[in-house]
């Protein structure tokens, strides 16, 4: 490994998880950002859901607790309370949004209506010193802030004093200073929020005391000794995609146990162009890891055929993988663990809350456990890691910037962005389709500039003209957003011609393309994928 890209010293005796704030979830979109924006200031945090066993907060033993907002009422009968154990833990509480109203209800104060809702940019004034304000304001008195309420606080509850106020929401901020209880309207985990990262560095650190523990540097010295201890002397099998997070992942493991690692690269031919040959240069040739390649293109494809639901494309694609993982486990000795990269957002939108009142989005071949017939254990060393702390351990392991800041691509691989069925022909036909896309944003210098492109291909046909003769040929469409954190993304609008050059690259080198079209959904309502 080069020196510039090995990993600041740190000190392997640093807990990481000693100073934790816990994120309690009341149905926000936000609430994994607020998460991301804790742990970005070196705090690490897990979210819960609100309503989850007591027992488990007073277990968790945070240093401060965050109630996210959320879409219900603190108005309605069956609205969702705060636990009494929150505020038995005598540990600052910072309630956002809807949990700010809930605070209010909690200790004795009034929540009404607005009258009308308010979505989007405002403006809060300081009404007074506040330790979680301490430094936003400067020189003036008011601060832009991002809403997005309905209801609002009408009456402080008892020793909550006033602290900040907007145009439609008077009680903008409350804060009982001595039990270090505070209260947001607006959402400081948003980027519109100007001052919102000083705002939570002012809770994580000068109210609950935290000192930045969490960085890049101590989480990869965490990760290789718990990867040591998990499995002494074993081998290890990786699910080795070339992704981002099963590449990380290949590096940890290779950092903490060397040739105990065996990586398996499937190519199960739902792959990017030339993306296998990608992965076993950059592995074998580049990083020094050892990976298996095993060509199971007609494997995969065979299982898929006459398969057309999203939702069974995952399931069948993700139960290929375990089998061929567990087929090449048999040829290797010793073999008693299977890595895999999964994410903590894997588990959230897997899982959903522990009260199993959350909807499942997906399914994640990489989530869930492993059949019972199959003999390995599971070694996740990312599991509690969002993506963008994925991205930068990757850097700091030695992973190329251009590798780890490609856009996401689906486990299934081009399996779910094939509508219909898939085959080695609309397989083929869409690679070559995306890497003309993709290769196009590279050369206008716009691929850093958009959050996520692809290719989708629609199983119908449409007439062209090519010359003069008549095409009857498939559909594409081009897909392009720009996002903070993938919760909500609006379509890219890219400069007069952009498009243009695409499609026509793509209907004249692709002669089974008749028609290209260009998605500008934005989500919500859409997805960012098709499935």
């Amino acid at each position: 490994m080069s020196e510039h890209s090995r990993p600041a010293t740190s000190d392997v005796n640093v807990d990481i998880h000693a100073e934790r704030l816990l994120v309690l979830d009341y149905g926000s979109q936000y609430t994994q950002l607020i998460a991301r924006r804790l742990r970005e200031l070196g705090v690490y945090c897990e979210i819960l859901p609100c309503d989850v066993d007591e027992e488990r907060i007073v277990a968790f033993a945070p240093l401060g607790i965050v109630l996210s907002g959320g879409p219900e009422s603190t108005i309605e009968d069956d609205a969702l309370p705060i636990p009494q154990t929150v505020f038995d833990l005598n540990v600052p509480v910072l309630g956002i949004c809807y949990g700010m109203q809930a605070m209010a209800v909690h200790f004795g104060g009034a929540v009404g209506n607005c009258g009308h809702s308010e979505f989007g940019h405002a403006q809060v004034r300081s009404l007074g010193d506040c330790a979680l304000f301490a430094s936003v304001f400067g020189t003036s008195d008011s601060s832009d802030v991002w809403m997005s309420h309905g209801d609002r606080v009408e009456k402080l509850p008892d020793g909550f004093t006033h602290v900040a106020e907007s145009d439609n929401a008077p009680i903008a901020a409350m804060a009982d200073s001595d039990r270090h209880y505070y209260g947001v309207q607006f959402h400081p985990e948003v980027t519109h929020t100007v001052a919102g990262k000083e705002i939570l560095r002012n809770f994580t650190h000068s109210i609950c005391g935290c000192s930045g523990q969490w960085t890049a540097a101590n989480i990869i010295e965490d990760a290789v000794e718990r990867i040591r201890n998990q499995v002494g002397s074993d081998r290890v099998l990786l699910a080795l995609s070339g992704g981002v997070d099963s590449s990380v992942v290949a590096l940890l493991l290779h950092r903490a146990i060397g040739d105990q690692l065996q990586c398996v690269f499937v190519d199960n031919g739902l792959l990017r162009l030339d993306e296998g040959d990608q992965v076993m240069q950059m592995f074998n040739d580049n990083l020094g890891v050892k990976v298996l390649r095993v060509n199971a293109a007609e494997r995969f494809l065979n299982k898929l055929q006459g398969v057309t639901d999203p939702e069974d494309k995952r399931k069948i694609i993700g139960t290929e993988f375990i089998a061929v993982f567990e087929e090449e486990s048999q040829k290797l000795k010793n073999v008693k663990w299977l890595a895999q990269g999964t994410i903590y957002p894997d588990v959230i939108e897997s899982a959903g809350a522990a009260s199993g009142k959350a909807h499942v989005i997906k399914s994640h071949h990489n989530v869930g456990g492993l059949p019972d017939v199959m003999k390995l254990s599971l070694v996740e060393p990312l599991r509690e890691l969002f993506k963008d702390e994925v991205r930068r351990i990757g850097v700091d392991l030695g992973l190329p910037v251009k590798m780890v800041n490609r856009h996401p691509f689906p486990g299934p691989g081009l399996g779910v962005r094939i509508l219909g069925e898939v085959n080695q022909e609309a397989a083929d036909i869409l690679r070559q389709a995306d890497a003309i896309f993709i290769a196009e944003l590279h050369a206008q210098d716009l691929y850093n500039a958009v959050s996520q492109a692809f290719v989708v291909f629609l199983p119908v046909r449409s007439v062209g003209v090519t010359g003069d003769g008549r095409r009857y040929g498939f559909v594409v469409a081009l897909r392009a957003v720009e996002t903070i954190d993938f919760m909500t993304a609006r379509a890219t609008c890219f400069p007069d011609g952009f498009l243009d050059r695409v499609a026509n690259r793509i209907l004249n080198e692709i002669p089974q393309i008749a028609r290209v079209v260009y998605d500008i959904s934005s989500k919500p309502p859409g997805t960012i994928e098709w499935e």
